[in-house]
C-alpha cells in the first residue's frame, strides 16, 4: 500500500471534518517561532499554547491509574478517524500538533510503552512514511502516555536535527557493509547515530545500544529518545538515540523563574514546543544547552558505552 497518499487524504479529511484539529492546525500555522542557536545546533523555539496538555501531564503511576488512555479506542473523538498500519498499530492524526504534519502511530492494544521489540516496527514506519521523521519517546522521557505503546510522527524538514546530523563529525564506534553507529557531540547534546542500508543492522546496532545504555532502578528500559527516517535517495535509514539521564528538569512548574517543559524527542531534535509564552521570551541558547546538559548523559556518562562497542575511535568527514 501507498501509505503517502493515504495519509495525505487522511490528513486532508480531518483537517476538514474535525473542527478541533482543524482549529489547531489553522493556529500553529500562524505560530510564533525564534531561533536561537547552540554551538553548531539550530535550535527553533516555538509558542504552542496547546501543548500545555503534554508539558504539563501527570505521568505517575497513581494519575495513569485513575485517568483514561487516550490512546484506546474506546475513549477517543468519534471524529477521530484511524489509518491500520501492520497488525498492530493505528495511523491517526495528532490534534495537537508540533508540525504541520504530526501522527500518532499507537498500538491497537493498551501495552506499555517500551522500545524493545518494536525497533523492526519503527524502521518499517519509517519507510512507510518517508516524508516524515518517526520519533519515540521513552515512558521517563517526554511520553504522556507511557502506558500505551506508540510512536509519533512529524513533517521530515521541520526537525532541525536531520538537516544538521549528515554535517556533523561522526566518531566511529563499528561499522560494516551495511552501514555504521557513531557518536556525535558537536550539537549540544550527546547522541549516537545510525546509518544503515539494511533493516538487520539497524536493528543489530540499535540493539547493542540498548543493551548496554544503563537502565535505571525500576524502570524497565534505558532512558532514551529515538528519531529515525529513510532517505529514498540513498535507500539508507538514519537512527538517533539521545541517552537520557532524567525528564523533567529541576526549574520544571509553572511558577515565576521555573519553566513548563517536558522535553521529548522533538525537543532533543532541535525543536522546543514552549506553551508559556514567558518562557518562549526568556529562553536563551545558555538555557538550552544547561538544559540539556541537565537532562541527557555527558560523553563521560557514557564511556563505558562507547567502550563496549569499540576501543578505537575513528572521525568519519561530514557527508
Amino acid at each position: 500500500m501507498d501509505y503517502s497518499r493515504v495519509i495525505d487524504r487522511l490528513i486532508a479529511r480531518q483537517l476538514r471534518d474535525w473542527d478541533v484539529a482543524g482549529a489547531n492546525y489553522a493556529s500553529l500555522a500562524s505560530a510564533i517561532t525564534r531561533t536561537l542557536h547552540v554551538g553548531e545546533a539550530t535550535i527553533v523555539l516555538q509558542f504552542n499554547p496547546e501543548r500545555r496538555r503534554s508539558s504539563a501531564a501527570a505521568i505517575d503511576k497513581n494519575s495513569l491509574a485513575q485517568r483514561e488512555c487516550f490512546l484506546c479506542r474506546e475513549h477517543q473523538p468519534t471524529k477521530q478517524k484511524t489509518v491500520l498500519w501492520g497488525d498492530h498499530y493505528k495511523i491517526q492524526l495528532n490534534p495537537y500538533p508540533i508540525f504541520s504534519r504530526h501522527l500518532t502511530i499507537a498500538d491497537l492494544h493498551h501495552e506499555p510503552q517500551r522500545i524493545a521489540g518494536r525497533v523492526g516496527d519503527m524502521l518499517l514506519l519509517a519507510r512507510a512514511l518517508p516524508d516524515f521523521v518517526t520519533f519515540y519517546n521513552g515512558p521517563q522521557c517526554g511520553a504522556s502516555a507511557p502506558d500505551h505503546a506508540h510512536f509519533q510522527a512529524g513533517a521530515k524538514g521541520e526537525m532541525p536535527l536531520c538537516d544538521e546530523l549528515p554535517h556533523a563529525t561522526t566518531h566511529l564506534l563499528a561499522d560494516g557493509d551495511e552501514g555504521f553507529i557513531g557518536y556525535v557531540d558537536m550539537l549540544g547534546r550527546s547522541l549516537f547515530t545510525i546509518e544503515t542500508s539494511t533493516q538487520r543492522a539497524a536493528e543489530r546496532y540499535a540493539l547493542r545500544l540498548l543493551d548496554l545504555l544503563p537502565v535505571p532502578e525500576d524502570a524497565g528500559e534505558p532512558m532514551v529518545n529515538v528519531l529515525c527516517w529513510w532517505s529514498t535517495a540513498y535507500r539508507m535509514w538514519r537512527m538517533v538515540v539521545f541517552p537520557r539521564r532524567k525528564h523533567r528538569p529541576a526549574c520544571y512548574g509553572e511558577r515565576e523563574g521555573q519553566l513548563l517543559l517536558s522535553p521529548g524527542a522533538v525537543d532533543m531534535g532541535g525543536l522546543w514546543a514552549v506553551p508559556e509564552f514567558k518562557d518562549f521570551d526568556a529562553l536563551t541558547p545558555e538555557t538550552i544547552q544547561a538544559l540539556y546538559d541537565e537532562l541527557c548523559l555527558s560523553r563521560k556518562d557514557l564511556s563505558p558505552v562507547i567502550n563496549g562497542f569499540t576501543q578505537h575511535w575513528e572521525d568519519i568527514q561530514p557527508i
